[in-house]
């Protein structure tokens, strides 16, 4: 059937003629978000292009929902989807556009020839249990999924409209008064928890999809979408009119407790299909292997040291992609038993570690001992407070801490536990005593583990040995690393530096025209620190540039803003300059050789974005996932190298690594790299959750590059290490 040309109901049904530089053709339909029009690229490719209501294109919280959709959209691309082509979400009316896909919905399907047969039902359940599947492992929960969301083609179907869709890790708040979803089809924890909405949402949605599908109706049904909102939360679905070898499954997909639904994986697996029409859907099971007597066979482990079995094996199979002589599965399978061994012996000396009490008993060899190939690893420092551990390099090893968990020192070559302490009892120098929440740091070859205001330990890095401590009851803050020194700011305004080997006081003076000043980078090359303090009123800043080692001035300069230097690059000094609502709006270059500044507005205001400089080049992550490149040159024409909307809710800051990679993680413990030079994405490693939920952090450790591995942390307590150089196979 043609789609029909647009009536006028709508003013931009006919209006206007183009979405970018391509020539809007005919209305497909409306909704609230906007028009979607069948159109053609230069090259005669059928789109579907989304154009936005002219009222919503000027509300900012709807510009950077729609950012959001197109980017979710980008992002899950693929067999099950309709594939994003291209969208510009800043123009005067924003627009996106998918290949088109030619089929009905499945709620015209239905209302037109009416219920599925039972075979009919069971290639829809497969495909779009496929879908979801697909769809959480980009990191995304749909939040919408409905039959007019479903697309119907002979390939198989589709889920399109991720409009109000979200990353796992989003933190987008649903405004008050407002119900974001469809009630008949949105899942009990929506109505009640919504901060707590997860993938297993979508699978409620899919089981009263499929309800739809093969009875013409919901599992509930009433004309008020309040009364509909109650039956979803207190009452037990109508499955009257399921087939009988499907209503379980369905009931499954619909239970009140999101923990006790399958997931798109079980789905599959669970319908076993003796017919044709659901087998396309079905991949083969695997087990993990182990090595009995010199020969491959399964392992029978826990669930949980099943699941984590299975991740070191899929990433081993990713690591060794390369090597070897064989290029097929076969060719692996050495690697993929080494590597499932590898990890059960890791956990099972983890497990030895988290019990004993002495660091001498948990020194384990000497150095670390790089494979000749690097293979993916992860390890486990969990703990009942469900942190995410911070770690840094230092000297041969990898320093981490986890709160709630303690200390720990690993190789990282293959995550294998060198030293640990664990946390100390709840007392003056635990975190339980007063709320704060301990950290880590490295300085020389001394690792600190610190509670800001109470307590610093330090250790040696090769052995753990406990070298000294410190009551931070008279400082601010967290010591801050320079060299072999730490830097510290006291509760009195004055500034001092203590050595990081014996905690011995090297220097300690006030800092003249400051009375509250803190630190905030320290160059390596020059080994100069620079502290600032802003104006009582926020419209200048106190810059100094202070020699690390004997806390000189090198040079001072106020400068009109408010402003947070960000990092140095050729001598000079950059800032970020912040309005009055906290909004980062700017940048500000000082060169002190020259007493000159140069100050480059960004192109559109910014929420806590982190910085990073690359050359003339400065990186700005904001908290929300958008990734900006502003050129820093004097006197440049065009400030904006590019933007990426990386659909990620909460980010840590970025980390450049070799090879023009910019690194960071999200808070469901995906670590994702990213085309400094395009600004394209080039992979990401699947989420890690805690027991299946996000924890809401306020700040997330920045990932670790070691050479030719990045070192990610999780919120479900782990450490692992992917290959640097191959991000699409992470």
């Amino acid at each position: 059937m043609p789609p029909l040309r647009g009536t006028g109901s709508h003013p931009e049904a006919e209006h206007p003629e183009y979405a970018g530089r391509y020539r809007l053709e005919a209305c497909l339909g409306a909704g609230g978000m906007g028009v979607v029009h069948l159109a053609r690229s230069p090259s005669g490719l059928q789109l579907a292009v989304k154009v936005v209501h002219r009222q919503h294109a000027a509300d900012p919280e709807f510009r950077a929902r729609f950012r959001q959709e197109v980017a979710a959209a980008r992002r899950v691309s693929g067999a099950f989807t309709a594939p994003v082509v291209d969208a510009d979400p800043t123009a005067a009316l924003p627009w996106m556009a998918t290949l088109y896909v030619p089929g009905p919905t499945l709620s015209a399907q239905v209302k037109r020839n009416g219920p599925m047969s039972p075979a009919e039902l069971r290639r829809l359940t497969a495909g779009l249990a496929e879908a979801l599947r697909d769809i959480h492992r980009a990191g995304v929960i749909h939040r919408d999924l409905k039959p007019s969301n479903v697309l119907l083609p002979d390939s198989g179907p589709k889920v399109i409209d991720f409009g109000i869709s979200r990353p796992y890790d989003s933190d987008l708040r649903t405004e008050t008064g407002k119900l974001i979803g469809s009630p008949p089809y949105m899942a009990p924890e929506q109505f009640q928890r919504p901060r707590e909405v997860g993938p297993a949402a979508d699978v409620f949605a899919l089981g009263a999809v499929l309800v739809h599908a093969a009875t013409g109706r919901g599992p509930f049904d009433s004309g008020s979408p309040y009364l509909v909102a109650y039956q979803v939360v207190h009452d037990e679905a109508d499955l009257t009119g399921v087939s009988a070898d499907l209503a379980p499954l369905v009931g499954r997909c619909l239970a009140k407790d999101p923990a006790e639904r399958p997931t798109p994986d079980e789905i599959m697996a669970a319908l076993h299909p003796p017919s044709y029409e659901a087998a396309a859907f079905i991949p083969g099971q695997r087990a993990p292997l182990a090595v009995e007597g010199g020969r491959a066979a399964p392992v029978k482990a826990a669930p949980e040291e099943a699941a984590e079995t299975a991740t070191h094996v899929r990433a081993a199979n990713g690591a060794a992609s390369g090597s070897g002589a064989g290029t097929g599965r076969g060719a692996r399978r050495g690697l993929v038993v080494a590597a499932a061994l590898s990890v059960l012996v890791a956990s099972g000396v983890w497990a030895v570690l988290a019990r004993s009490g002495t660091p001498s008993a948990e020194v384990r060899g000497g150095g670390p001992q790089r494979p000749a190939a690097f293979v993916p690893w992860q390890t486990p420092l969990r703990s009942q407070a469900g942190s995410t551990p911070a770690c840094a390099p230092a000297g041969a090893s990898l320093y981490c801490v986890s709160p709630g968990y303690g200390a720990a020192a690993l190789d990282p070559s293959h995550g294998r536990v060198l030293w640990s302490h664990p946390e100390k009892a709840p007392g003056r120098s635990g975190p339980a005593s007063g709320g704060a929440r301990p950290g880590g740091t490295v300085a020389g070859n001394v690792a600190c583990a610190v509670v800001p205001g109470e307590v610093l330990r330090a250790y040696a890095t090769a052995t753990g040995t406990e070298l000294w401590r410190k009551d931070l009851s008279a400082y601010l803050d967290t010591p801050f690393p320079a060299g072999d020194l730490l830097l510290t700011a006291r509760q009195d305004g004055t500034l001092q530096a203590l050595d990081a080997g014996t905690g011995a006081s090297r220097w300690r003076h006030g800092v003249p025209g400051h009375h509250a000043p803190a630190y905030a980078l320290y160059e390596e090359g020059s080994g100069v620190a620079y502290v600032f303090e802003n104006s009582a009123q926020g419209s200048t800043t106190l810059v100094t540039a202070l020699e690390a080692r004997t806390g000189d001035t090198v040079w001072q300069r106020r400068l009109a803003g408010l402003l947070t230097p960000a990092g140095t690059s050729g001598g000079a000094l950059l800032l970020t300059a912040m309005n009055e609502k906290a909004q980062t709006t700017g940048l500000v270059r000082y060169d002190p050789a020259r007493r000159a500044e140069t100050r480059v507005p960004l192109p559109f205001r910014m929420n806590a974005p982190e910085t990073v400089l690359d050359g003339d080049t400065a990186l700005l992550l904001e908290r929300g996932g958008t990734l900006l490149a502003v050129d820093i040159r004097p006197g440049a024409a065009h400030t904006e190298r590019w933007r990426l909307e990386t659909a990620v809710g909460t980010t840590s800051a970025p980390v450049l690594g070799a090879g023009g990679r910019l690194y960071f993680s999200a808070a469901d413990g995906r670590l994702l790299a990213v085309d400094t030079e395009h600004g394209t994405l080039l992979g990401q490693t699947r989420p890690r959750l805690r027991a299946g939920k996000l924890s809401h952090a306020s700040s997330l450790p920045a990932p670790v590059v070691l050479g030719g591995s990045v070192v990610g942390s999780a919120p479900d307590g782990t450490v692992f290490a992917v290959d640097a150089n191959d991000p699409a196979a992470w």
